[in-house]
């Protein structure tokens, strides 16, 4: 038993074996997995296998593993300003990287059927939003979770541009699924042990495509033995963002053009000479099986003819490095908040800095 791809040392190294195998494909995706560490989704104590690629669960928190995220994320088709309804939302991870792509007029919704994990999930988002330097690199459209069985959302509710499901679909669910979706959307869930891909091309129209073999939990039923009466799920309102928070996002917008300008300033006056590139041997692998863990089994994708041709190969990797310099001199410079100093720069009253910045952590 194994992962898709190689574990990774820290969320970096992962991604970038996400990408050599092809799981990761556009530069949207890849920024979103980046900018979020899978490691701060992670119990403290289970922090060790974060960088595998290997779902995890405990109790009801539950992670899947990052080739099946990434396959989805890719699948979503995902662009600024859309509407998102995750069901099975869980621990957050997968709608704070969708919300790093909708920006800040998308619309970011999820359901989840269990409250400890709901509040797991706004710990951790509450925890990104504080700390991250990534939240500033990004316009965030923030997720609201509800809880709830997804499978008895209220039959008012809007429909979506984007709908994925994580756990596995009945058959007999399937239409109930698709008429969440609005015309030209896309639904991505488990159905008939296949991440399937489903674009509704009109209002009795569909496009069905098998991504990958996958095997889930199925959904679990609504359970009326209580009251025998069914718990309508509520999905938030979409909000109508106030005066003041469009003007802190037009002016944090502008500021980070002016960044831009100012780093394509220097660039052009800047090193002579381009750091030259390393060459690193990695190591190809192909996996048939990949994980069984939980009633959670994860398979190769269906089909990858290129696999066969490069089974086992060794590739070679671009890395930067510094001309005529020793591995002891290469070291980082820490990171550097650039929005964060042009704020606290400005010639502004401390409150309205500390507005500007979501009133965040340094």
């Amino acid at each position: 038993m194994g992962g898709a791809v190689s574990a990774g040392e820290d969320n970096d190294e992962l991604i970038d074996n996400l990408k050599e195998a092809q799981y990761i494909r556009t530069e949207l995706v890849e920024q979103a997995f980046r900018a979020i560490d899978r490691a701060d989704y992670y119990l403290e104590e289970f922090k060790d296998n974060a960088y595998k690629d290997l779902a995890w669960k405990h109790g009801n928190i539950h992670l899947s593993a990052p080739c099946i995220y990434s396959e989805v994320m890719e699948a979503l088709d995902l662009q600024p300003g859309l509407s998102f309804l995750n069901l099975g939302s869980g621990t957050g991870y997968l709608s704070s990287m969708v919300g790093l792509i909708l920006g800040p007029f998308g619309v970011n919704h999820g359901v989840e059927l269990h409250s400890d994990v709901i509040e797991y999930a706004k710990q951790k988002l509450d925890f990104f939003i504080k700390t991250s330097d990534s939240f500033d690199k990004f316009e965030f459209c923030e997720p609201s979770f509800v809880i709830g069985n997804c499978l008895e959302i209220s039959p008012d509710c809007t429909q979506y541009d984007r709908v994925y499901c994580g756990a596995g679909v009945q058959k007999e669910h399937e239409d109930y699924m698709k008429n969440l979706l609005k015309v030209g959307g896309i639904l991505v869930m488990p159905l008939e042990e296949k991440l399937t891909k489903i674009t509704r091309t009109g209002p009795s129209a569909w496009e069905t495509k098998k991504i990958l073999a996958v095997s889930f939990a199925p959904l679990i039923q609504p359970n009326h033995a209580d009251s025998g009466k069914s718990r309508l799920v509520h999905l938030p309102p979409v909000a109508v963002r106030s005066l003041q928070d469009l003007a802190r996002i037009a002016i944090r917008g502008t500021i980070k053009k002016i960044i831009h300008q100012e780093a394509l300033s220097k660039a052009g006056n800047g090193l002579k000479n381009p750091p030259r590139f390393k060459r690193r041997r990695v190591r190809r692998r192909r996996m048939e099986t990949i994980v069984f863990l939980d009633k959670e089994v994860f398979a190769s994708r269906i089909s990858n003819p290129s696999d066969d041709n490069n089974n086992s190969e060794d590739m070679e990797d671009d890395r930067p490095e510094e001309e005529d310099a020793k591995p002891s001199e290469l070291k980082p410079d820490p990171p550097v908040n650039f929005l964060r100093e042009k704020v606290l720069s400005l010639p502004l009253p401390d409150p309205l800095k500390y507005y500007l910045l979501y009133y965040r952590e340094k």
